[in-house]
C-alpha cells in the first residue's frame, strides 16, 4: 500500500473515533424529549448571528441532517418558532430566510454572556438577603430575580453573593446583610439554589462529552459538519445548565463543585470544533443575496474574554 494510500486509510480511522463519541452524544439527544426548536435557538445564537443574522433555510436543513433530524421536523419546528415570535421570515423567489427576532436576540443577548464570558464574583464575605413587600407587582419582580440568578431559601425571601448588582426593580426594597462561617452560608447557598440538581447535571455533561474530548486530543478528527453539530450540542448542553447556575463565588460552594471542571472541558472542546465548525459555516451558510454569510472572528475569542 502507497504512503499516500496508508495516509488515507489514518485519516479514515481518525475519522471513526471521533464521529463514534458524536454519535454517543445524538444516542443521548435521540432518549430525550423533542428538543429541535431549542436547539435552533441555539444554533442561531452560538453560530448565525455572529454572522449578520440571517440564514437560508437550506443551510439549517443540511445541518440538521447531520444531526439525524429531518427536514419536515426541521421546517415545523421553524414555523412555529416565527409563529411564536423568535424568528422573522423572508423569502426570495422560492427561498426562505430566517433571522433571529427582538424577542429572541434579547434572550440569547443576556445568555451570551452567562454561558461565554461568566466568572464567579469576588467573594465580598456576606450574602444579600432582599425581602419582597406583598403587592401586585410581587410576581413580575419574582420573575426579574429569578432571571437575574438570585435564589429564594423561603417565600419572600431572595439571596444574592455580597455586592452583585441586583435588579432596579428591588431598588426600594429590604436589604439585609447575612453573614457567618462558611459551613452556614455554604448551608445558605444550598437552601436557596438548587445546586445539587446542578451539579448532577455539570457531571453528567463531562460524562456525555468527555470521550469526544479524549478522541480529539489524540489527534483524531471530525468532518467539518460533524464540527460544528458537536460543537451545537456542546453549546446546547452547557447552556441548558449555565443558565441555571448562579455563578457563586467558589468560597460558598463544595471543595468538589464541578462546574469549573466543566466549564473548562465545555472551553477546551469548544476551541477544537471552532475552526472546522467555522470552515463548513464559511463554505455553505448563504444569505438574501445568496454570497456567504460574513465570517465571525469574535468565536474565536470565546471562553477567553
Amino acid at each position: 500500500m502507497s504512503d499516500k494510500a496508508i495516509s488515507k486509510a489514518e485519516r479514515a480511522s481518525d475519522r471513526r473515533g471521533s464521529r463514534a463519541a458524536l454519535a454517543q452524544i445524538l444516542d443521548q439527544l435521540r432518549g430525550e424529549p423533542s428538543r429541535t426548536w431549542s436547539i435552533i435557538i441555539t444554533v442561531y445564537g452560538d453560530a448565525i448571528v455572529p454572522r449578520g443574522g440571517s440564514v437560508w433555510l437550506g443551510t439549517l436543513l443540511a445541518f440538521f441532517r447531520a444531526l439525524d433530524i429531518s427536514d419536515g421536523v426541521v421546517r415545523t419546528a421553524m414555523s412555529r418558532l416565527a409563529s411564536d415570535g423568535w424568528l422573522e421570515r423572508s423569502r426570495v423567489g422560492r427561498n426562505s430566510f430566517y433571522r433571529l427576532a427582538e424577542k429572541g436576540r434579547a434572550t440569547f443577548a443576556e445568555a451570551t454572556r452567562h454561558i461565554y464570558a461568566a466568572r464567579p464574583s469576588n467573594w465580598a464575605g456576606h450574602f444579600d438577603l432582599v425581602l419582597l413587600p406583598n403587592g401586585p407587582e410581587r410576581d413580575v419582580v419574582r420573575s426579574t430575580l429569578e432571571l437575574a440568578g438570585l435564589g429564594s431559601p423561603t417565600a419572600g425571601v431572595w439571596v444574592a453573593p455580597g455586592g452583585r448588582d441586583l435588579p432596579t426593580s428591588v431598588q426600594a426594597a429590604l436589604k439585609l446583610e447575612a453573614s457567618g462561617d462558611v459551613s452556614t452560608l455554604r448551608e445558605l447557598a444550598a437552601r436557596s439554589w438548587p445546586l445539587a440538581a446542578t451539579a448532577e447535571a455539570y457531571l453528567k455533561f463531562i460524562a456525555t462529552f468527555e470521550p469526544m474530548r479524549a478522541s480529539l486530543g489524540a489527534g483524531e478528527l471530525l468532518s467539518d459538519l460533524d464540527a460544528l453539530a458537536a460543537r451545537i450540542l456542546l453549546i446546547h448542553e452547557y447552556r441548558r445548565i449555565a443558565l441555571r447556575d448562579p455563578i457563586l463565588p467558589v468560597e460558598v460552594l463544595s471543595a468538589d463543585w464541578p462546574g469549573g471542571r466543566a466549564r473548562a472541558l465545555c472551553a477546551n472542546l469548544y476551541k477544537d470544533l471552532a475552526a472546522p465548525s467555522e470552515r463548513w459555516l464559511d463554505a455553505h451558510a448563504v444569505d438574501e443575496t445568496g454570497g456567504p454569510l460574513r465570517q465571525a472572528p469574535e468565536v474565536f475569542r470565546r471562553f477567553s474574554e
